[in-house]
This record gives C-alpha cells, structure tokens and sequence, in this order.
C-alpha cells in the first residue's frame, strides 16, 4: 500500500535541482501548424512555439490545485500571450482532510471550488473552469463517464494543447485521468488526433530522485517562465489555503501541502513529461504496475511490518489461522521485505517466495539467507504459476493491485496447481489507496465466489475494521477435526 502524503517528507527540491541533468533539460517541441489545421494555416513557415502559437488549450486537473502546481506558471504565460485556456478540475478534492471534524465534505467542497476559481483569476483573465465533480479518490470508478464529458469538451474546444497529470505520477486518480488524456489525445482513433499533450508530474518531485529508475528523465522537457509568471502562480497558489494553511487549530485540519513540497513548484520554470503518441491496444490503456521499488528504495521497511504493532499482530493472526501446523509446499505471493516468509519457513518443507520488486527480493534473500529451502525469486504472479503442486498459497495485501479481470486469471491458476487437501490464506486492508486496483472488500468477495466454484470452504473467516483475514482449503475439517480431537 502507497500513501501518498505530502505533509511527509520526501525528495527536497535542492535534491532535484543539484542534478546536473536539470540544468539541461530541453523545451517541448514546437508546435507545427501542418498538424494543427484547425487553428493554422497549412502552408505557415516555420514552427510555432508552445506559448505563443494559436489555438486554445485545455488543462486537466484531477483535483482543484493540482493545475496550479503542474501548470500555473504556463497557464499564465499563455493568457498573457491571448490564448484560450479551459481548466477541467474532474473531482471535487473533498477529501483532502478525512478527518476533519470543523468543515463538512459538502463545505470543504464548495471551499475548494471557491478557491480553484480564485486560483485561476490570479493566473490570468478569462481562465474558463469547468467541474465534473467526480468523487474525490472515486476517478476510476467514473473512468468512462469522464472520458465521454472530455470527447465532448475537447470536441467543442479543438484545442491544439492539452495538459494533464502524468501517467505514472502513482496517484491513482492522477494515473486514470493521464491515462484518459493520452486515449483522446494521442491514441488511435483519437478525438484530437492533430493535438500536442504534455503531462506534469506532481508526486514524482516528493516520492522520487534523480537517480530513481522511475523518473524519465529522457522524456522531461522545460518550458521556462519569467518572474511575473512565477508571481503569479504563488499568488494562485495562496488561494489555496485550505491545503497550503490548516482548516483550523483541530486534529486532522493540519495543512495538507509542507512548505518543502511546495517548494517544487515555486518559480517560472516548469518540467513536464513530453508525452509518446503510441498506438495503443483496442480499448483502455492497460494501468501501469505500481512503483514497488521505488516504494523499497525510500525505506528498507516501506509498511512498517517489523515496527508497528497493527502490522505484527495482524502477522500474528495470520500464521495462527493456517490450519496445519506443516505446511507442505508453500507459495507467497507478495513476499516484500520477508518477514511474513521468515516465520513460514519454519513450518514448511519448501517455500517459494515472489514478488514485482527487485529490491524487495534483495532483501528477501538477505533475510532468509539461513534457510536453504526457501526460494526469494522476482516474479509477477499475473504472467502465470509454477507448475509445482501447492499446499499453501498465501496472498497477503497483494490482490487489490490487480484488476477485477488479473485478479480472477490468478485464481484460476491457483485452482490449477493447489493440491488436494491445499488451502489459500488471504488478508488485505479494507481502506483503499490511491494505487489500488480495487478494494480489500471486493478482493475478498471475489476469492470467495471463486472458491465456492472451486469447491473450496472456508475455515477461518476473520473480520474487522481495517483488514479482512479468509482461509480457504480443500480439506473441509476443522483444526480440531485435523489433528484428532475430533
């Protein structure tokens, strides 16, 4: 599970800056009229630059602010410069303080439309802002009714220029809205086919570095500013004091953004992601993998699995509700760091332990360096099972990475390989994440219909607030029954 929280620390603008590859960063392509009939003369000479050339431009914010810190200081320089700009904030950013107990969500919502249209007026005159006011956190659900409101609002706009979040900034709605604008605009079949798009990272600046495998460098572009561009984005900026300033002197109305993470986006200057124009497969972009070793190369225990007392007794419970003392052949899915494959290997005859991180599995290995019979391997259970009979299948905090369809595939091929008399143990949170899939709810109801077609019962079924625990085997008995007191 990734959190992403910007009033922790993470990767200092100083970090970012000293890199010597950002000092050389270069500007966007020029804009060429021949691929922007609509607004241009096909015989123009020459090319048109970003800012100044015609036609109108629509940014893509998934939250109110999220524009200003990704695009504020281009915003302003194109309505300097007499472009047409629309601001398409898709949900309604009411979640930003969860806990808060001084505003409601029907308040705090209404606040922050208030301050997305202050934002915009400081950016410059005429800003248009429309809102689609999808669920904040609820993007992914409303996917495809987003996509039909943007066809028709580009359609009606033509614009030449469209800016949206990055794809692979790890925020789950900043992820589906990037994924939405490269369909309309550079897909096949696209709505705007002859349009440009750019994409601002936001959470790469906190969770990533310049030496991080994530960051693409090759395909970051910088679209300088001037001071009264950068003036004009931390005017816009202070309008959002709900995030910038707390909601009040109350637990759980802390400021939402620190001074060091605004710090990124102070000044003229802004860097953006060059976007590909790829001919994807028929329907949806497929969601990219979550940044796992990004997550294990900030922290050598990411979740806090070996400190925290929910994570040790929420362990403590799982390996108490494995219904066999011997365990058998044992396959982990999701092994991270090791700590859950370390207190299985006592109990099995073997354990294969996978997971998508490289650097999780390193340190695996070390973990479980003692234990001959344990296997730490990088692998992604998606592509397919061993063919090894199993006896054990452990599934822990892993299913709601996967889609609805991924999830089910994986089940299958845990039919396909459990042996007879094998059991599947799963536990996942119930409180969602922005780089989940689905819920922990839904990945349990999913398990269980497909176990029930397995014909599979359930012997440990565990429930509470925070995290659901289900063990699923072929062998009906009870423990008691197991090992003859009954």
């Amino acid at each position: 599970m990734v959190i992403f929280d910007a009033r922790e620390p993470g990767t200092s603008a100083a970090t970012w800056r000293g890199d010597a590859r950002w000092a050389t960063l270069p500007a966007p392509r020029p804009l060429d009229p021949a691929t922007a009939p609509a607004v241009a003369e096909p015989d123009a000479p020459g090319a048109f630059d970003l800012v100044s050339g015609p036609g109108p431009v629509v940014v893509l914010a998934a939250h109110p602010d999220d524009e200003t810190l990704g695009a504020g200081s281009l915003i302003a320089q194109l309505v300097r410069h007499g472009r047409a700009v629309t601001v398409v904030v898709v949900t309604d950013g009411a979640a930003s303080h969860p806990q808060s107990t001084s505003t409601p969500a029907d308040a705090l919502r209404q606040l922050r439309l208030d301050e997305a249209r202050a934002a915009l007026d400081e950016l410059g005159d005429g800003v248009e802002l429309v809102t689609l006011g999808v669920a904040d956190g609820g993007l992914r659900e409303a996917r495809d009714e987003v996509r039909r409101q943007l066809v028709d609002l580009l359609a009606a706009r033509l614009p030449v220029l469209v800016l949206a979040p990055w794809r692979r900034d790890g925020h789950r709605d900043h992820r589906v809205l990037g994924e939405v604008a490269a369909e309309l605009v550079a897909g096949d079949g696209s709505a705007l086919p002859h349009a440009r798009l750019l994409e601002y990272p936001i959470w790469m600046w906190h969770w990533g570095g310049p030496g991080h495998p994530d960051v693409p460098w090759d395909a970051l572009v910088r679209v300088e500013g001037d001071e009264e561009a950068g003036l004009a984005k931390q005017r816009a900026l202070a309008r959002y004091s709900s995030q910038v300033l707390p909601l009040s002197d109350r637990a759980g109305d802390e400021a939402v953004l620190r001074p060091d993470f605004v710090e990124h986006f102070v000044g003229g200057a802004e860097v953006f992601v060059e976007a590909p124009a790829p001919a994807p497969a028929p329907g949806p972009a497929p969601a990219p993998a979550p940044s796992f070793d990004a997550t294990h190369a900030r922290r050598d225990d990411p979740w806090g699995v070996t400190t925290r007392w929910y994570e040790r007794r929420k362990r403590a419970l799982v390996l108490a509700s494995l219904p066999d003392e011997r365990l058998g052949r044992v396959l982990e899915i999701g092994c991270s760091i090791g700590v859950v494959t370390e207190q299985l290997a006592p109990r099995a005859d073997s354990v294969l332990a996978v997971d998508v991180s490289s650097v999780a599995v390193e340190r695996a290995r070390e973990r479980l360096a003692g234990h001959p019979h344990v296997r730490v391997e990088v692998a992604d259970v998606s592509a397919g099972l061993p063919d090894d009979e199993l006896d054990l299948v452990v599934l822990g905090e892993v299913g709601y990475y996967l889609s609805p369809d991924a999830l089910g595939r994986l089940l299958a091929d845990v039919d396909r390989v459990l042996a007879p008399g094998g059991s599947i143990a799963a536990c996942h949170w119930r409180h969602g994440a922005d780089d989940f899939e689905q819920g922990g709810d839904e990945v349990h109801e999913a398990l269980a219909a497909w176990a029930r077609a397995a014909g599979l019962t359930r012997v440990v079924a565990h429930v509470e607030e925070d995290f659901l625990l289900d063990v699923w085997s072929r062998d009906p008995r009870s423990v008691a029954a197991r090992t003859g007191l009954r």
